[in-house]
């Protein structure tokens, strides 16, 4: 059975000029990352991850910032007073959920993916969730740095492009507003 992968692509280059797109240029950003201690082995193969990803994508070391939270449950209460404090451009949250054999696990996935989509939602800031989900730590291995690539990585760059769109996004509606509409009604 082949393994899926699930990494965004770029947009072919003639649909880039009818929308709107996001680029991972950071340069002008400031990013923080929270983490959760829970399952650290995981967890700091995300960060070394994400670290290297803003390294890659321009974020000086004086624009980023890592706060460090006790689990994933934790996440979205440190995204909250980031995202609030506007002095930040984005949010990536690192975490790691292992299946165990009781319902913990899915109450902890859940409300840490729902209060982080809750934070987005709320401040207009993006908040990327860069939390696994796996059965087991092997798993987490492979997408922590593994096999299946890093998903800290992958959060950096869902929190730079999303950025970059929703600044795309204020300059649009700006243009928009600033027409001449004297023309035909």
């Amino acid at each position: 059975m082949t393994e899926v992968t699930h990494r965004l692509e770029s947009p072919h280059a003639d649909l880039s000029d009818s929308g709107l797109v996001g680029s991972h240029d950071a340069r002008n950003l400031r990013v923080a990352i929270v983490c959760a201690r829970f399952n650290s082995e995981v967890t700091l193969r995300l960060l070394a991850g994400a670290l290297s990803k803003l390294d890659e994508c321009g974020v000086a070391a004086g624009n980023r910032l890592v706060m460090w939270v006790p689990g994933s449950f934790e996440l979205p209460l440190a995204a909250q007073a980031l995202a609030q404090s506007r002095t930040v451009d984005g949010v990536v949250c690192l975490g790691c959920v292992i299946r165990g054999e009781t319902a913990h696990f899915d109450f902890v996935a859940g409300e840490c993916a729902a209060g982080l989509q809750r934070v987005q939602l709320e401040t207009n800031l993006p908040v990327a969730l860069g939390v696994l989900t796996t059965e087991n730590l092997a798993q987490a291995l492979d997408r922590s740095g593994g096999a299946m690539g890093n998903k800290g990585e992958e959060a950096v760059e869902t929190v730079i492009e999303m950025a970059n769109v929703l600044t795309g996004v204020s300059m649009a509606v700006a243009a928009l507003r600033s027409r001449d509409r004297t023309g035909p009604s």
